[in-house]
């Protein structure tokens, strides 16, 4: 019978137990610290790039080229685009024109990386979720949440149920205004209101092996950080898609979210921020659910590398 530890189990996929020799670990010069796994597949196609180095005997992979973040940036990008011109990764004809900041040890960015290719690195990328919810008006309504279905034409889980609004932070931006923004174009939800009224909930952080529906090839390595946001709205404020990304969104109370969850219906990740929202809020407690504990130490996994 499927159970909330293995919706959690689907977010939060990478082994606990499994050899990091499986894989290379990713440095810079000058950093001590791995950014990353990188799977054999990209390694073997990293030996014909400059700017690299592949150790087949410590399993490790060195960038030799660039001494600052612009530097660093543009060997990353001209890697990419060669990268993308052998035509071997699916996952880069998803192309974003976007680029997410890799952190060193002392949360130093250390480079920008175009936002596909993060997962050919296995950097740690950071995401924001808004959890919007009605709360009770009455002693015997329940909480409800705004859920959102995500379109159908969307490159990565099409039609599959998210938070409210949820979206990558870019580089440049910061988590709060990654927030206003994502709220505004997928949500409807006036800056003005997100500004005044969203709480910060904390952060979930997993590490997710992409499987068909995150778009391009299964298999690559995905750490990621998704900082959390609640706003609570009063019944006559109606969530409605301005951006065309999402089909439609419904009101939901918990027992209807925990049956979605169960038959996974959610986005992995936005999966994982619903069961952390249900546990912040006293829905999921010690008392009804068994895996309580594993549970919410897997919410905020620690990560082998560095963060922001």
């Amino acid at each position: 019978m499927a159970s909330n530890l293995s919706v959690v189990n689907d977010g939060d996929s990478f082994s606990y137990t499994e050899s990091e020799f499986l894989y290379y670990r990713f440095y810079v010069p000058d950093v001590q610290a791995a950014l990353g796994y990188i799977l054999p597949v990209v390694a073997d196609a990293l030996r014909h790039i400059p700017s690299w180095i592949v150790d087949d005997d410590t399993h490790r992979i060195y960038l030799t080229g660039g001494k600052n973040v612009a530097e660093r940036s543009d060997v990353m990008k001209k890697t990419v685009f060669a990268l993308r011109d052998t035509r071997k990764f699916d996952i880069l004809s998803r192309w974003r024109n976007e680029t997410f900041p890799v952190y060193g040890p002392q949360k130093e960015i250390l480079f920008h990386l175009e936002r596909s290719a993060c997962p050919l690195f296995g950097v740690v990328t950071y995401g924001v979720h808004a959890v919007a919810f009605v709360p009770p008006q009455t002693e015997s309504e329940e909480l409800k949440i705004w859920v959102s279905r995500r379109a159908k034409t969307k490159q990565t889980y099409g039609g599959m149920l998210d938070c409210t609004a949820a979206g990558g932070v870019s580089s440049g931006e910061t988590s709060l205004e990654t927030l206003v923004k994502e709220c505004q174009e997928e949500a409807s939800l006036s800056p003005d209101y997100v500004w005044k009224h969203a709480t910060a909930g904390g952060i979930v952080t997993h590490f997710y092996v992409r499987d068909k529906r995150a778009g391009g090839e299964a298999g690559f390595l995905q750490p990621e950080g998704q900082y959390v946001y609640d706003i609570p709205l009063p019944p006559h404020i109606i969530c409605k898609n301005q951006d065309g990304e999402v089909d439609e969104f419904f009101l939901w109370t918990a027992v209807e979210i925990r049956r979605a969850l169960i038959n996974r219906e959610f986005k992995p990740n936005s999966a994982l921020v619903m069961l952390d929202f249900l546990i912040r809020h006293g829905v999921l407690t010690p008392e009804n659910e068994p895996d309580y504990i594993e549970i919410v130490s897997r919410l905020h996994r620690r990560l082998s590398f560095p963060l922001r």
